[in-house]
């Protein structure tokens, strides 16, 4: 089950669970979609993979299966991140 994590990882921004701007990796790094087509770059700054549209909770399932109220706000360093992300900004997630 997804944590449904409450905040932008990068710049902190609230995404509540339904949230049409948050945005996933397949370790479930959570970020919003200005920092994924901005910062990032499709590129997650922690697995080197892609992103995809974080799916919207129903609300009649966040009673009995909440998200998660950890707030897991790390900004991306960007010169740690840049060697990752000049070694995959070309390369289509699928490929990487």
């Amino acid at each position: 089950m997804l944590e449904m994590r409450p905040v932008c990882e990068h710049c902190g921004t609230s995404l509540p669970p339904a949230s049409d701007d948050a945005m996933i990796c397949t370790f479930e790094c959570t970020f919003c979609k200005n920092c994924v087509d901005t910062v990032l770059h499709n590129v997650c700054p922690n697995c080197g993979g892609g992103f995809s549209p974080r799916p919207i909770r129903p609300k009649e399932c966040l009673k009995p299966y909440p998200p998660t109220l950890e707030r897991k706000w790390q900004p991306v360093n960007m010169e740690t991140f840049s060697t990752m992300l000049h070694k995959y900004i070309k390369i289509p997630p699928k490929d990487r």
